[in-house]
């Protein structure tokens, strides 16, 4: 069993639970992911509440408000203020006028989503709003992007800790991870890398994301946003995950395990 972490980390706890091994129960000690509702502000105005890891949430802040088109780039972020309030965390986003105004102008209404993508959307237009095609680039090999696979595996401490958490990570072109992010939602692990990626000022777009769990098209969505033009997911993609990806110009690969993957879309932008 892992050790423990201290009880100070925001993004799991330690529990006391009835362990039963080779037939024998006992007490013993567990770690397991904190899910926190996380509110999310801008200028003031309540946009959204998500159930997440209470953890990297200015990640998350500004990554959230990349992929759903409510900024345009980390510039318009003026300021993020994390407030705790009850059992929860308000997120408070200060974003340009600009910005400001076009939120005003979307009516939305979402409500708690660790999974699912469209809690809440009023229109069909809104969930499959357009993304603007990722530009093209060197070709990327399949063994730099099972090898991101397996680094983003490697860094999953989190889930190593407590089994509940999914990751998003980004890899350079060659494989290399350089960052990886965790959260109960695999939606919310993406923002959080999205929003890394432009924190940090990082040039993503010719490397891969890796995701662990099952490719939607909202992952495609916001990879697109990001500008990355791979996405390799440890599960299966959808439908009009594939669809999206071939109209975003994003190739797309499923099932990769160990030395195995499926390439949905763009198979050109993969070599060997």
């Amino acid at each position: 069993m892992p050790t423990p972490p201290p009880l100070s980390r925001p993004d799991c706890a330690q529990v006391q639970v009835s362990r039963l091994r080779a037939g024998v129960l006992g007490a013993d000690a567990d770690c397991v992911a904190e899910e926190t509702p996380v509110a999310l502000e801008f200028n003031g105005i309540s946009h959204a509440t998500m159930l997440a890891t209470p953890a990297d949430l200015e990640d998350f802040a500004v990554g959230f408000s990349l992929s759903e088109g409510i900024i345009d780039g980390i510039g318009d972020v003026r300021g993020i203020d994390l407030l705790r309030q009850c059992d929860g965390i308000v997120v408070q986003v200060e974003i340009s006028t600009a910005c400001e105004v076009r939120l005003k102008s979307r009516r939305r209404a979402m409500a708690g989503r660790t999974g699912c993508g469209l809690c809440g959307v009023e229109t069909l237009p809104e969930v499959l709003r357009p993304v603007a095609p990722v530009a093209g680039g060197a070709p990327v090999r399949v063994q730099a992007v099972l090898a991101a696979m397996r680094g983003m595996r490697e860094r999953q401490a989190l889930h190593d800790l407590t089994g509940a958490t999914h990751a998003a990570g980004w890899a350079g072109a060659d494989g290399a991870v350089a960052l990886v992010r965790e959260d109960v939602g695999r939606h919310n692990a993406l923002d959080k890398l999205v929003g890394a990626l432009a924190r940090q000022g990082m040039r993503a777009g010719g490397g891969i994301v890796t995701v662990s769990s099952r490719a939607s098209f909202e992952m495609v969505q916001k990879t697109a946003a990001a500008g990355v033009g791979v996405l390799a997911a440890v599960s299966a993609p959808t439908s009009l995950a594939i669809r999206l990806a071939d109209d975003a110009n994003v190739a797309l690969l499923g099932f990769l395990r160990g030395d195995d993957a499926t390439v949905y879309s763009h198979p050109e932008r993969i070599t060997t």
